[in-house]
């Protein structure tokens, strides 16, 4: 047997499914999550200007799948004021701060078209409309607001939670934003860590500037593709690393959480952990599948390309 259906069908998880939560959905299953959609309850936020009303007749490949056509606030309000932009991607709660994205080549994408009031609600609330009252991984892009959503849960859903995505800014998008070194210290000190960062960017380089340089609408857009990216903004994932408070579920399920990622190194420690206070058949099973991806691991293009880099460095003349 598949030992991930393996773990799915222990009795903690038919009572107890994984929680994944979707702020932000995209409409389609988010890729970490493909091999745990199965057997798992999504719960997706796609904020709209429709009546407010939660959908949960199709499951899209996840266990159970509810959507909230509603946005998410970090308070208790009907509705919300929502900046439309030029670009959709770059729409926010948050009105942009155009000063400071004045210099950046990708700031006519957070002009403001106009702003309106959407219906909103609480992750707690919401949770509560469809009778769940635990999360175990917490993804968002709320352009600007990852962290106060995030707090918004309270400290005792918080330290539950095994997994968690945002995507804050780096430099200065949106008025009031939550930025990444708040988060790194509030995730830090809450007993997360930092498993995975993507950075992304944009050009330094002002739509002003490119003016200046040429009148044609094709060659800024040239000079501003052929411009060296600056670090604009994060894709961090982060893993919660409390083990001994965990519980049978939460060790399997921050295995298999730590396994999807490819963090092979954490997964063998949660389940050198979880053999130390259970001592079921399954944890022996998760362990021998640990050691066997970490052995496989070492013939994988990265170790070439790292073994590469150290003979490269040890070759250099400089």
């Amino acid at each position: 047997m598949n030992l991930l259906k393996k773990i799915f069908d222990q009795e903690e998880f038919k009572i107890k499914p994984p929680v994944l939560i979707d702020i932000g959905a995209s409409g389609h299953i988010h890729y970490s999550w493909k091999k745990i959609a199965p057997y798992s309850i999504c719960v997706a936020f796609d904020a709209d200007n429709r009546e407010f009303k939660v959908d949960d007749s199709t499951s899209k490949g996840f266990k159970k799948l509810y959507t909230f056509n509603a946005l998410v606030s970090d308070v208790n309000e009907v509705k919300t004021n929502f900046f439309l932009t030029r670009s959709p991607y770059c729409s926010s709660a948050l009105k942009p701060d155009q000063e400071k994205l004045n210099k950046w080549a990708f700031a006519e994408k957070f002009i403001v078209d106009s702003s309106i009031q959407l219906n909103s609600t609480t992750i707690n609330n919401a949770l509560k409309q469809i009778g769940i009252d635990y999360i175990d991984w917490f993804k968002t892009d709320s352009q600007g607001m990852d962290l106060r959503l995030f707090r918004s849960l309270g400290n005792e859903n918080i330290k539950n939670i095994l997994g968690v995505e945002m995507e804050p800014g780096i430099i200065d998008s949106y008025i009031g934003e939550d930025k990444l070194p708040t988060i790194l210290n509030f995730m830090s000190g809450n007993g997360f860590w930092l498993a995975d960062i993507i950075v992304k960017g944009s050009q330094r380089i002002s739509n002003k500037t490119m003016s200046n340089i040429s009148a044609s609408s094709f060659y800024r857009k040239v000079i501003s593709f052929s411009h060296k990216k600056s670090p604009g903004w994060t894709e961090l994932l982060f893993f919660n690393e409390i083990m001994p408070s965990f519980t049978k579920r939460e060790f399997m399920l921050a295995w298999v959480f730590a396994i999807i990622q490819k963090q092979y190194g954490f997964a063998y420690e949660i389940v050198e952990e979880a053999k130390t206070k259970y001592p079921d058949s399954i944890f022996s099973e998760m362990m021998k599948k640990t050691k066997y991806l970490l052995m496989f691991n070492l013939f994988n293009l990265n170790l070439l390309k790292t073994v590469k880099e150290k003979i490269s460095k040890m070759l250099s003349l400089d």
